[in-house]
């Protein structure tokens, strides 16, 4: 445990900065399996509102820093390669 006060303030930042991180990666998480599930049955028009609903979520994640950049348009990328594939 640490023992000065400003180690102590860091470890209650670090805390809250680790729940606030877990919350929107869980909500990232959510938004992928809502897109691949509405692939996984075929239905291109629930998949193409879902990947617009989880568009914005990945591209606020990446801004915070929570995934990287590239991480986040390798997600949207192969979600819209897999609903264009649906079309097909």
């Amino acid at each position: 445990m640490p023992n000065i006060a400003s180690a102590k303030k860091r470890v209650r930042q670090s805390e809250v900065s680790r729940m606030r991180n877990r919350h929107m990666r869980t909500r990232l998480r959510t938004q992928i399996k809502n897109v691949l599930h509405a692939i996984a049955a075929g239905d291109r028009e629930a998949a193409l509102s879902a990947y617009q609903a989880a568009v914005p979520v990945i591209d606020s994640i990446a801004d915070k820093g929570i995934i990287h950049k590239n991480k986040a348009a390798r997600h949207k990328s192969r979600l819209n390669a897999h609903i264009k594939a649906l079309q097909a």
